[in-house]
């Protein structure tokens, strides 16, 4: 029957894509608690409950999945950042909006983020090049904010924006050392305290 055959490929479908979110999800267990030099291939296999032959379909190397334990994460945030950036809202609100999500969707991915951080030196060079220009391109949109209200007078000019950048990121980098679930503050609180800090430094 049509309708049953259309269920077969959906559940395939959904299988499919269900091997890599839990290879995904496993290695980034694994190299949490072992780090990622001491995790073999075999161990997350193991885990995830597939074969190698299963993991080399969507993944190449060791190498790769460290790669996409942050590539993905910072695909979503490159998507909320444009969706915000472009939307007809005030400015002021459209970065005090970036400023905060970016801040919730790291903690939302604290070990990912922690994970390649630490490790981002173990991939190959050309890897460490793709995410330094894909990371470079959200750090360049964001900054684009910052610019537009220097140009317009609504923000201060009198510090650059790349340097006001950096120091707003070197903080968002650093929530893994301090930040923990269930403290005081939810994500979002501090998130919004992020913007506050960001929009008060940039007051003219």
């Amino acid at each position: 029957m049509p309708g049953a055959t259309v269920r077969k490929a959906g559940a395939a479908a959904d299988e499919q894509a269900a091997v890599p979110r839990r290879l995904l999800q496993q290695a980034t267990k694994l190299f949490a608690k072992q780090g990622f030099d001491r995790t073999s291939v075999q161990e997350i296999v193991a885990a995830a409950g597939v074969t190698k032959g299963a993991m080399y379909h969507y993944f190449g190397s060791k190498d790769d999945l460290l790669y996409e334990i942050y590539a993905r994460v910072l695909r979503g945030q490159t998507a909320q950042l444009e969706g915000v950036a472009d939307s007809a809202a005030p400015l002021r609100d459209r970065l005090a909006a970036a400023a905060s999500d970016v801040v919730v969707s790291s903690v939302a991915n604290l070990d990912d983020n922690t994970i390649f951080l630490q490790s981002m030196h173990q991939l190959s060079a050309q890897k460490r090049q793709a995410v330094r220009a894909e990371r470079r391109k959200y750090h360049e949109r964001f900054r684009s904010l910052v610019e537009e209200g220097q140009a317009t007078g609504e923000f201060r000019a009198d510090k650059p924006a790349e340097l006001v950048v950096d120091f707003f990121f070197g903080s968002v980098h650093h929530l893994g050392t301090w930040y923990r679930r269930g403290g005081p503050l939810s994500a979002r609180e501090v998130g919004d305290q992020f913007a506050d800090l960001l929009l008060s430094m940039l007051r003219p």
